[in-house]
């Protein structure tokens, strides 16, 4: 399985520039021709990796969800001394890494969603409800007379705040991005201790 530090596959290089493309300028406003281009090969080359560009959207949406989901799990599992604040911090920072490098696929979530197919859109929303039930458990952990719904809420508030991101500006536009993440963080601790108030 790749980790960060291997070089990315052509899968993944097509799926990158795909999403930047899309988040640019629109699911329809992309050809095969020119997500080829941007990763060296042929726009019918494409359909070496990917049925179309169905397959790469669905592949990006649902893959992110998973990915989420994925590393949230490990978060909880690897918090030795189960201290559900310091686990809050850990899922904050995980999101900001997301919502800070993966600007484009926020983008591309807002956007295009309604555009996959049933069964694929199901399964981002399926993905999506455990990541925030997730969340849910570890907050009403931190502050325990939260109800669900208000930590639901809260968790969605706070989702919303972190992938505002697309609209600060162009990446050289923020001041940094280990300011930009300390900001962030503030942000949501925040907002969840107002929750909490």
């Amino acid at each position: 399985m790749a980790t960060r530090t291997d070089a990315p596959t052509r899968r993944e290089q097509i799926l990158k520039e795909a999403a930047r493309l899309f988040a640019e300028r629109g699911f329809h406003g992309v050809g095969v021709d020119e997500i080829g281009a941007a990763v060296g090969i042929s726009g019918p080359g494409l359909y070496r990796h990917f049925a179309g560009k169905d397959a790469m959207l669905a592949e990006l949406l649902v893959g992110i969800s998973e990915q989420l989901l994925t590393g949230g799990k490990r978060r909880v599992a690897e918090s030795a001394d189960g201290d559900p604040g310091a686990l809050l911090d850990s899922l904050i920072e995980g999101h900001i890494d997301f919502a800070l490098d993966d600007r484009p696929l926020i983008t591309l979530h807002d956007r295009e969603l309604d555009r996959l197919r049933d069964s694929d859109r199901k399964l981002v929303r399926q993905l999506q409800r455990q990541y925030v039930e997730l969340w849910v458990e570890i907050l009403r952990e931190v502050y325990p007379g939260l109800t669900e719904p208000a930590a639901r809420s809260a968790v969605h508030s706070v989702f919303g705040l972190l992938n505002s991101t697309p609209h600060l500006g162009r990446p050289g536009s923020l001041p940094g991005r280990g300011a930009t993440a300390e900001l962030l963080h503030r942000m949501a601790r925040g907002a969840f201790a107002a929750a909490a108030a």
